[in-house]
């Protein structure tokens, strides 16, 4: 005849012990997933990159050591893939070209800041922009989103060369998509768009107090594990 298990007096027993009749059994606690390390990782720190070689990021806290080259050469360039992935699909990861023009994620509560000084269309926004970034970008405000493999090639830079400096500049937000012949292209979106989609805002925090915060994250980041991380307006 089996037993019943009883409610343990502390809830954190039914993760930690098994009930055996006798009573509660000791368990191995359960190792944290890649995703719950890295977005403790991104918690912690604010920002966290995708790859890096010397400050925090998703590549080094899958192989364990900072990778030196590209990881997409290392034996666990498939783990660093999947949990990239992973990251880039989290409600509360969003992901920018942001610390040494390298793809960032911030956690949810930077989210404000990064409006602030994205939205803010400085000069270092928008000087130097190629004819075909501004025709990205005066398509992207007035729809709200565009597709790059939507756009229509006629000489000149290739259209993703235009986006990624759009998003280089934190004039768009960028996404990954796989067209129909599952080749990759960008989603841009205004941040707008993307801030309504995703129910954020800057609220009353201005440009400058946005760009301070940034510089003083990244700062910290570079004195600790003596890296030289930049901002786009650096």
């Amino acid at each position: 005849m089996g037993c019943e298990s009883p409610r343990p007096n502390r809830p954190f027993l039914a993760a930690t012990r098994r009930y055996d009749c006798g009573g509660w059994l000791a368990m191995s606690p359960r190792a944290p997933s890649p995703l719950e390390k890295a977005l403790f990782t991104l918690k912690r720190h604010g920002l966290l990159l995708a790859a890096d070689s010397t400050l925090p990021s998703v590549a080094t806290l899958v192989a364990g050591e900072p990778i030196s080259g590209s990881w997409w050469g290392h034996r666990l360039s498939g783990d660093i893939y999947q949990l990239m992935k992973e990251m880039d699909n989290h409600p509360d990861v969003a992901q920018v070209r942001l610390v040494s023009r390298k793809v960032t994620y911030l956690y949810r509560s930077l989210w404000p800041t990064l409006l602030a000084v994205a939205s803010s269309r400085e000069p270092w926004q928008t000087d130097g922009l190629s004819s075909m970034a501004k025709q990205l970008l005066d398509a992207v405000l007035e729809s709200g989103e565009l597709r790059t493999d939507h756009v229509p090639r006629v000489g000149g830079p290739k259209p993703g060369d235009a986006a990624r400096d759009l998003e280089r500049r934190l004039l768009v937000y960028g996404e990954q998509v796989h067209t129909d012949t599952w080749a990759h292209a960008k989603l841009l979106q205004s941040w707008e768009r993307w801030a309504d989609r995703v129910g954020a805002s800057a609220g009353a925090l201005a440009s400058e107090e946005g760009k301070l915060m940034l510089e003083r994250g990244v700062a910290e980041l570079n004195a600790r594990f003596g890296g030289k991380g930049t901002l786009p307006w650096m």
